[in-house]
């Protein structure tokens, strides 16, 4: 048996997307109130920024993995135009249908699709940009993931990943302190669900930190890799460059 992490446990490779879809199916209602919540309402900032560190033009093709609640998907929308194309995915059709339902709400019509970023089902390079907000932490094989964003993307063309991160020494402690004790508490009392809250931060902990994921973007195909420390690396943009 091949096995990687769920949060802090081990299990079952074969296993984890069920799991993780588990966490998404329940807290998908909520997710969106509990982030304003969980962040103080700064994930606005962290993708409005992303938005903007994407430069997305008229006509470019765009791809939202990961989508969930569709805020990408709608900042990026009017920016495309008629003549452009933004596609908003995600893996767990709960938290996609919320996303669809505020997008139509917003007069905003877009292709939508359940879909496996390490199976990605769209021909090489035809995009311009891809984003995934939040999402990558979660997946099981990240190496596998990431060279499907570098296969559909475009030559010269953008992926930004935004992502909690590791956070500055000075931060540590009263982060462990918010995340492992406030944290679960605010998801049992407005979503009555505080353990995907306690995986929620325990996933944060086994995410590769700024330079492990920059070195495994540049080894997944990206020729140019920097990011963005966001609030004091509790969030960090990784942008990656196709060659």
């Amino acid at each position: 048996m091949t096995t990687t992490h769920f949060g802090f446990e081990s299990v079952d490779e074969q296993d984890k997307a069920r799991r993780v879809r588990s966490v998404f199916d329940s807290v998908a209602p909520k997710y969106d109130v509990m982030n304003d919540l969980m962040s103080m309402g700064m994930h606005r900032a962290w993708k409005a920024y992303t938005v903007l560190v994407a430069n997305v033009k008229e006509g470019h093709q765009v791809l939202d993995i990961a989508g969930g609640t569709g805020d990408l998907a709608l900042a990026f929308a009017p920016k495309v135009g008629v003549k452009g194309r933004v596609v908003h995915t995600d893996i767990n059709e709960a938290m996609l249908g919320e996303g669809r339902n505020r997008l139509l709400d917003a007069g905003v019509s877009l292709p939508t699709l359940v879909c496996d970023a390490e199976h990605l089902p769209f021909a090489g390079e035809g995009f311009d940009v891809v984003t995934v907000a939040f999402g990558l932490r979660n997946m099981t094989h990240k190496d596998a993931a990431l060279r499907e964003m570098n296969r559909v993307l475009k030559p010269g063309g953008k992926l930004l990943v935004l992502e909690f991160s590791k956070v500055a020494k000075p931060l540590e402690k009263i982060y462990d302190w918010y995340s492992f004790k406030v944290l679960p508490k605010i998801g049992k009392l407005v979503a009555n669900d505080g353990a995907s809250y306690q995986y929620l931060a325990e996933s944060i902990r086994m995410h590769p930190d700024q330079e492990e994921l920059k070195s495994l973007m540049r080894n997944t195909g990206f020729g140019h890799v920097d990011y963005h420390n966001l609030s004091g690396g509790v969030v960090a943009l990784h942008v990656g460059i196709k060659c």
